[in-house]
């Protein structure tokens, strides 16, 4: 993806230059003159880095500062007197700063060193994320966590297949990373695809990959993501959501260990372990023909159940302390729940499940402010889904149930929660199931305290 740069400067000719130079970099870039048009510009795009000038027509680089650098990298445009400005603005999170007037070669450096070291921030972030997800799943010593645990010992030396059941929420693609951490081809590839994010002809290229020329577009040889993950796991997640076409062409790698990439005549081999989950019944599915039996029975060599947390209400406390301890700001005011909040947690059902909980426990955090006890008035539940009013797994619609009239936010913020459920807090699923950039679902999350603004 070539990165979109934003420059917000009133000097007409210093701008024009910088876009000029950045295109000619290989950069996407845009000009604004003012913090008007730059707040205008950033409704409709999302630019990967923004250029700042100190000293706008309508507003003051250090005052709008703090609108950006939550989600953008900044650097500071200043002329020689405003440096001191320029450092202050630094120490508020700006990335670095340039003088006027601005030498080309200098901002190509710059430039590069900022974004390459936004793209590690992000990728530290992301792998720190997938390791408290892990911890959080194996978190609790009930009799069903011990069960699954000892399931995944059990089978992950193996190259069996597997197949993972349970709700939304209750952590199978943790089970899935956990099987190929203790499994024989720790050290190679791990690969996970979303089996209900795509179009049949997009998930058949993705999976299996395609030649050139196989359709429009394909200009050149693309392998699929079972040769990427070559000698280590493949996770197919919702796998009861994929297309009798593919059903087929899988049960032929399962049965086969053979492949062919899309517009190709030759076989490949597919040395690779499969590892699927689902949310739905798929044996109640072959027998109504919504899914091939005999594909059914190929994943079904090993099957791990995954409870839901109503079913290991044991692990709520050890949870509930799991996700206080690694909230920044919980850990600084040593905040814990009191008996009766504890009671209220285990007397709820727990549709959304762990994350549900883990939502629950960074709301209850804010709200009860400076107060280490978080008391059962600063736990609000969901009473609208419940296992009782929530979308069955095996309908395609989705249900929000109200008491009364819903305003536009009752939508947005109960639709936003359902959709936390469903794909397990992922937020690039979530973005693509509302058409929205991944930085808006963030801004959404942050909107309804699903973490610290």
């Amino acid at each position: 993806m070539i990165p979109l740069i934003l420059v917000i400067d009133d000097d007409i000719t210093l701008n024009r230059l910088m876009v000029g130079q950045l295109n000619r970099m290989g950069y996407a870039a845009a000009g604004v003159h003012s913090w008007t048009e730059g707040q205008n510009y950033l409704q409709q795009h999302d630019p990967h880095l923004v250029l700042l000038d100190c000293q706008l027509p309508d507003a003051r680089g250090r005052d709008v500062l703090p609108h950006l650098v939550a989600d953008y990298p900044v650097i500071l445009i200043t002329a020689f007197g405003s440096v001191k400005e320029a450092v202050v603005s630094m120490q508020a999170g700006a990335a670095e700063y340039l003088l006027k007037p601005v030498n080309m070669d200098e901002l190509q450096l710059v430039i590069r060193r900022v974004l390459d070291a936004h793209s590690m921030k992000r990728e530290f972030l992301y792998l720190k994320e997938q390791v408290q997800k892990r911890k959080s799943f194996m978190v609790g010593s009930s009799a069903a966590l011990k069960e699954v645990e000892h399931m995944i010992d059990a089978v992950a030396p193996s190259m069996m297949t597997v197949l993972i059941q349970g709700e939304s929420g209750v952590g199978k693609e943790l089970v899935a990373r956990e099987l190929h951490e203790r499994s024989q081809v720790a050290n190679h590839g791990y690969v996970a695809l979303d089996c209900c994010t795509m179009q049949e002809s997009l998930f058949e290229s993705e999976l299996f990959g395609h030649e050139k020329g196989a359709f429009t577009g394909a200009d050149r040889q693309k392998q699929g993501l079972i040769e990427s993950a070559e000698g280590g796991t493949l996770f197919l997640d919702e796998i009861g959501e994929i297309t009798p076409a593919i059903q087929a062409k899988l049960l032929r790698v399962l049965e086969t260990g053979r492949f062919r990439r899309v517009g190709g005549t030759r076989d490949l081999t597919a040395n690779v372990r499969i590892v699927a989950a689902t949310n739905r019944d798929l044996l109640a599915m072959s027998r109504e023909g919504e899914f091939r039996a005999d594909l059914f029975y190929r994943l079904n060599a090993f099957t791990i159940y995954v409870p839901p947390l109503r079913e290991r209400k044991d692990d709520i406390t050890a949870l509930v302390e799991h996700f206080i301890n690694n909230h920044d700001f919980s850990r600084r005011v040593n905040k814990h729940l009191t008996d009766k909040a504890l009671d209220k947690l285990r007397a709820y059902p727990w549709p959304g499940n762990i994350r549900e909980l883990k939502n629950m426990v960074e709301r209850a955090i804010i709200l009860s402010g400076d107060a280490a006890k978080i008391q059962p008035e600063h736990i609000t539940l969901s009473p609208e889904i419940s296992p009782a009013t929530m979308p069955s797994s095996s309908r395609k619609g989705i249900s929000l149930d109200f008491d009364e009239l819903p305003t536009l936010e009752d939508l947005e913020r109960n639709y936003l929660n359902l959709l936390l459920d469903r794909y397990e807090g992922h937020r690039g699923k979530v973005a693509r199931a509302l058409g929205i950039s991944e930085r808006n679902v963030y801004r959404l999350l942050k909107k309804y305290d699903y973490m610290e603004a």
